[in-house]
């Protein structure tokens, strides 16, 4: 228990800040006014800034338009002061952090990926990735406006995710972020309640060198959210994999369903503890509504400690998503009425990409 503790102090120490190293200071190109320059420029590359949509500490992301196409876009910007946490980074490594991100997401043909269009450095230094504009809200935002969602439209969404996931484990890569922020959903042309996965800022390939001069992670740290993050994460005493980001989808189904995270403490180290020490609550008894077994099942195998106990995969977990017994199907009718119905004008189109 001591060394849970010992590591997760380590974890809290280390990871206060962003733990996505992204950026880095070129000399006099550093843009100091980051938000101020960036407004009077209003061009990055080949897009006009438009709109800004969000910003943390990570950078801002704006709504644009390609100069010449006219097609609308999201453009993340990312704040080249922002260094990696706890390395002494190179600027080369730097690039090579931000140039991983973008080419993990672009290498992916899910549907229910995030589709990017273009990255690189402005003039000014400023690392940028242009993305697909979406008109919806997060899982974040949306179970906070209106509510957990109902058990039929929970296993619709989370099939979503799992596609997303399918492919790039098959592809070798690990997301490790996985959380509600992280998951849109969308009207996409003509289809609604469309998931789209987010952020692969943090992804890891399965099989990523240790030698220390080609690792682009922020070494000796925890990735992750703590709400979020399976025990392994946690204590970093087994290989982070594809088990990883199956616990947390089990975290996300729970919060979908529940409106709350699986576990709560007053500090990080308190939620991180739990993942590694603590049994979970079923689902159902955190609220008044039904949840059939077979669900609550399927979202408890995921949250097992050992990631040899969770499902074997994305698309085993999707095949007991499916098998799930319900009165009413999440029909295509349903999903159009909802939107029919929720969607103020103030949730479209989505800010792409948190940047917390």
């Amino acid at each position: 228990m001591e060394t849970h503790k010992r590591s997760v102090l380590n974890y809290l120490w280390v990871s206060i800040s962003p733990v996505i190293a992204i950026g880095v200071a070129f000399g006099s190109r550093v843009v100091y006014g980051f938000n101020v320059d960036i407004a009077k420029a209003q061009q990055v590359g080949s897009y006009h800034l438009e709109t800004l949509l969000g910003k943390g500490g990570m950078g801002e992301v704006w709504k644009a338009k390609h100069r010449m196409l006219a097609r609308p876009a999201a453009i993340k910007l990312m704040r080249p002061e922002i260094l990696g946490v706890g390395d002494r980074i190179t600027p080369e490594v730097a690039l090579q952090r931000f140039e991983r991100e973008a080419q993990a997401t672009a290498m992916m043909r899910s549907p229910h990926t995030i589709q990017l269009y273009d990255f690189g450095m402005s003039d000014e230094g400023t690392f940028y990735y242009v993305m697909e504009l979406l008109d919806g809200l997060d899982l974040q935002s949306l179970v906070k406006r209106f509510g957990p969602v109902p058990r039929e439209r929970a296993v619709h969404l989370l099939r979503q995710v799992c596609a997303s996931l399918a492919e790039a484990h098959r592809s070798g890569l690990i997301h490790r972020d996985i959380k509600p922020a992280n998951v849109y959903v969308c009207c996409y042309g003509l289809d609604v309640d469309f998931v789209k996965v987010l952020d692969f800022g943090l992804v890891k390939y399965q099989r990523e060198s240790t030698d220390a001069s080609v690792q682009l992670t922020a070494g000796q740290t925890a990735q992750g959210t703590p709400a979020f993050m399976s025990p392994e994460q946690v204590l970093g005493d087994r290989p982070v994999n594809a088990g990883s980001d199956i616990y947390a989808v089990g975290c996300l189904a729970y919060w979908l369903l529940t409106g709350e995270t699986v576990f709560s403490g007053a500090t990080a180290i308190a939620m991180m503890t739990h993942h590694v020490t603590t049994k979970p609550d079923p689902p159902s008894r955190r609220t008044g509504r039904t949840i059939p077994q077979e669900l609550e099942d399927a979202i408890l195998s995921c949250l097992e400690k050992d990631p040899s106990n969770r499902p074997a995969s994305a698309d085993t977990l999707a095949e007991r998503l499916a098998a799930v017994p319900l009165a009413a199907a999440w029909s295509p009718e349903r999903a159009r009425c909802w939107w029919e119905t929720h969607r103020p004008e103030d949730i479209r189109p989505a800010a792409v990409g948190r940047m917390m």
